[in-house]
């Protein structure tokens, strides 16, 4: 049987790992030195695992420790914000929405626009993590990019709201794609998806003629082919023309039109 941690596991795991020191934590909990290593040892006894290598400089987390102290901290947080909520839901109706970071802005914006009289509490995460903080109730709800690649937990039900297509971003005045059967040759270009087709993209982009390169993230990937571009020049401005009259060539804007791009890394110089 699965041993159940308690609050105060919790407390003392979080306060070792954050001082470095079980005497620190000790003090900090209102207990003595001694007391505070039985309950830790205990505590990894029950487990069957070390969770911190103990010596005379202090104590440093095992991986073991380091997960349980960093789940500790957010459990401990929550518990810490939980009179505050349970006080506001009286007051006004509220939602526990969670989603992945690349969707926060879309996600929160819309809710925060088309549900105006309720209090949306935010949560972040990858998405198993919140299709399982739904089936334990910890959210009311989850927005996620993969769900068809995800097996649900009895009792948590999936529903599609829309579909985000792949698309090629360019820089203004950018060469478009070469006609023919290998428009993207000769071109590096970044890719980065929010669910799993990432090697389904590769072999795409692949026949079509680029050389491709996973960015580890959308945004990183954008700044990523942003930073490989030849740099135009751009003079002060107002321009000594006088206002109104460009004598320079300025970056471009880029155009941001979905959440799954592709994004060339040397689209040629500006025209």
């Amino acid at each position: 049987m699965t041993p159940r941690l308690s609050v105060e596991d919790l407390t003392l795991t979080e306060a070792v790992a954050r001082h470095g020191s079980v005497g620190a934590a000790a003090k900090e909990l209102l207990t003595t030195q001694p007391s505070a290593s039985r309950r830790l040892s205990a505590l990894e006894r029950r487990l069957g695992t070390r969770l911190f290598e103990r010596d005379t400089t202090g104590a440093r987390p095992t991986p073991a420790g380091r997960e349980l102290a960093r789940r500790a901290a957010r459990l401990l947080a929550e518990l810490d914000a939980l009179p505050d909520q349970v006080l506001a839901a009286t007051d006004a109706p509220s939602l526990a929405v969670g989603t992945i970071q690349a969707l926060s802005p879309i996600v929160f914006t819309a809710l925060d626009a088309e549900l105006p009289g309720v209090t949306v509490h935010p949560g972040i995460d990858h998405g198993p993590a919140l299709v399982q903080q739904v089936h334990d109730g910890l959210l009311d709800a989850a927005v996620i990019t993969i769900a068809d690649q995800t097996n649900l937990p009895r009792g948590v039900q999936g529903t599609l709201l829309g579909v985000s297509p792949l698309v090629l971003f360019l820089p203004e005045g950018a060469a478009p794609p070469r006609a023919g059967k290998r428009p993207l040759a000769g071109r590096t270009v970044l890719y980065s998806t929010i669910d799993l087709s990432g090697e389904a993209v590769r072999a795409r982009l692949s026949a079509l003629g680029a050389a491709p390169r996973p960015g580890p993230t959308i945004e990183a990937a954008l700044r990523i082919a942003r930073h490989r571009r030849p740099r135009p020049w751009c003079r002060s401005w107002p321009p000594a023309g006088g206002p109104g009259r460009e004598t320079g060539s300025c970056p471009p804007r880029y155009r941001a039109r979905s959440r799954s791009p592709c994004s060339p890394g040397h689209p040629g110089p500006p025209s």
